[in-house]
């Protein structure tokens, strides 16, 4: 699956949008990003950019911007109300999905040392890309501001992570870091009283409540979510009060547990919540994970589509209490593929027909094998689904629903490799597509063939790699699911089996011409050995089917 990251770069202008403009252009003419908020402040003279891609990509486009604001900005006339020391004052990178915050970590140190070397400009990473613990903290990189650069950069211990130690007095210095996803969410109370909204804030807040003990010393009692921030408001155009929270990482305080807490502390103090509402965009594994935490407490299956997992959480948490929520709008994922061109996948079933049936080569048998693994594992995940709410197996919900999870997460790969199948085939004609007039030009040709090459086998082998998984998924519903449908997963296995072979066609189709033998070998080997197990499975599958029908 890709892997994404966001950047949000905070630029010291916030007055000239013309400069800005030419800044985001250089964002947006790096394919694989895709621009989401451009903020501009005229009282603190800075704009928060948002932009979301590839992590080579976001590299490319961060440095781009910041060259062209080093180009743009002068900061030796810089002034505005908020702290910073440079014209790309912060650029923090922050795992959106399918990437680990230390993966993310080691992009946005490749970034520093680029705008250090390239650009000549003092760089200091903070947060998690941070080289020591001080450094973690951005006001301290950035105490004394640009002013203090001149001075700071003379002493050893403000020598920058990357970049010389010399004083850039028109871009100053920048800081470039990892971070958490930060959201900010607002839970609705049924009242409209500030004091009220404050009181639970303080119960929920890390920071909790400051109270006198017997002998009148400031005592903390802390607030019972950590990485929270909170304070109770009251909201003019709906009428209501509010607790307006960040999230400064949701993977120890989730939307969904922080939504629940403070139902339970507005509870205790006589309010209630009536819904809550998402301030910008959030990773499409926060609705996920708040999704299938309340289908869990009702105990139901957690292996339905993410449509209704999504469709779960927006009513769960009241995300539509004051006005419509748009998942296309509000979750980051949703937003970038919705400016992507139209994949196979997102056609509906006459248009892959017809797309097929087309005089083009692709689709072809590699993406047609994907796309019926996915329905064999369809079949067994529906069979999982059904179990799971079959009336007298109450007790044997979670069982079932484990398994429509796992049926879920296959079916998922495969939707992908259907794409991605004919993204191969497309590659090699691209690489016969390149120049070949000169010696150079034949190599650069001869190695992008061979590369594009391998990728279009091993995308039919991971094909069979993943359809062959839904085998364990099958023959358990046709031994232990619903009596009812095991004919359903036996035309599951079949498919599968099918799918299995498919593939396994085009991997030895595709290998054909290709020189590294070795890398063919050892692929055959284990494409063979798969395809075999395949007909067993199958086979054993459809005759536990036909002894139960019989």
């Amino acid at each position: 699956m890709k892997q994404l990251i966001e950047c949000v770069p905070n630029f010291s202008e916030g007055v000239n949008m013309g400069i800005i403009k030419q800044i985001t252009d250089q964002i947006e003419g790096v394919e694989g990003v895709t621009l989401l908020d451009v903020d501009p402040g005229k009282a603190t003279n800075r704009t928060v950019v948002t932009f979301v891609g590839t992590p080579d990509e976001v590299v490319e486009a961060a440095f781009r911007a910041i060259k062209k604001a080093s180009e743009l900005i002068d900061m030796s006339k810089h002034k505005g109300e908020h702290p910073r020391m440079g014209a790309t004052d912060v650029c923090p990178f922050v795992p959106v999905s399918n990437i680990s915050m230390e993966e993310t970590v080691i992009y946005a140190r490749k970034l520093a040392q680029r705008v250090g070397e390239s650009l000549a400009i003092p760089v200091y990473c903070y947060e998690n890309a941070a080289f020591s613990k001080e450094r973690k903290n951005l006001a301290h990189c950035r105490s004394g501001e640009y002013e203090a650069l001149p001075d700071k950069l003379g002493k050893e211990e403000w020598k920058p992570d990357f970049g010389p130690a010399v004083f850039n007095a028109k871009a100053g210095a920048t800081a470039i870091g990892a971070r958490d996803f930060l959201v900010a969410y607002n839970v609705n109370l049924n009242t409209t009283s500030t004091r009220r909204a404050n009181a639970i804030a303080f119960d929920v807040r890390e920071k909790g409540r400051t109270v006198k003990d017997k002998d009148g010393h400031n005592i903390n009692i802390p607030g019972t979510l950590k990485s929270v921030k909170a304070i109770g408001w009251f909201i003019e155009e709906y009428g209501i009060a509010q607790i307006s929270m960040n999230l400064t990482n949701i993977s120890i305080t989730p939307v969904h547990i922080a939504f629940d807490e403070v139902c339970k502390k507005a509870s205790e103090r006589g309010v209630r919540v009536t819904g809550s509402e998402l301030v910008g965009l959030v990773p499409l594994k926060a609705l996920i994970d708040a999704g299938k935490y309340f289908l869990h407490k009702q105990q139901r299956s957690l292996g339905v589509s993410e449509s209704e997992i999504i469709k779960i959480a927006v009513k769960s948490l009241g995300l539509d209490d004051l006005k419509p929520f748009n998942p296309d709008e509000k979750i980051i994922e949703y937003v970038m593929a919705d400016k992507q061109k139209k994949r196979l996948i997102d056609m509906n079933l006459t248009a892959f027909a017809n797309e097929t049936a087309s005089e083009s080569p692709a689709p072809g048998g590699g993406s047609i094998s994907a796309y019926v693994a996915t329905l064999g594992a369809s079949l067994g995940t529906m069979v999982a689904n059904l179990s799971s709410h079959k009336r007298g197996w109450d007790e044997r919900w979670e069982e079932f629903s484990i398994w429509a999870e796992k049926g879920q997460a296959i079916k998922d790969a495969l939707l992908y490799l259907v794409d991605e199948d004919t993204n191969a085939f497309n590659k090699i004609m691209e690489a016969f597509g390149l120049p070949k007039a000169t010696e150079e030009e034949k190599n650069i040709r001869h190695q992008a063939i061979e590369e594009a090459t391998k990728y279009a086998i091993e995308i039919p082998f991971k094909v069979m790699q993943k359809s062959f998984e839904s085998f364990e998924l099958l023959k358990s519903m046709v031994i232990n699911g619903n009596p009812n449908s095991v004919t359903d997963a036996g035309v599951g296995a079949l498919c599968i089996r099918s799918a299995v072979y498919g593939a396994y066609l085009n991997v030895k189709i595709n290998a054909t011409d290709l020189k590294d033998r070795a890398f063919v070998d050892d692929i055959f080997s284990k494409a063979d050995d798969l395809l075999k197990r395949a007909f067993d499975l199958e086979k054993e599958i459809i005759d536990i089917v036909i002894s139960k029908i019989k």
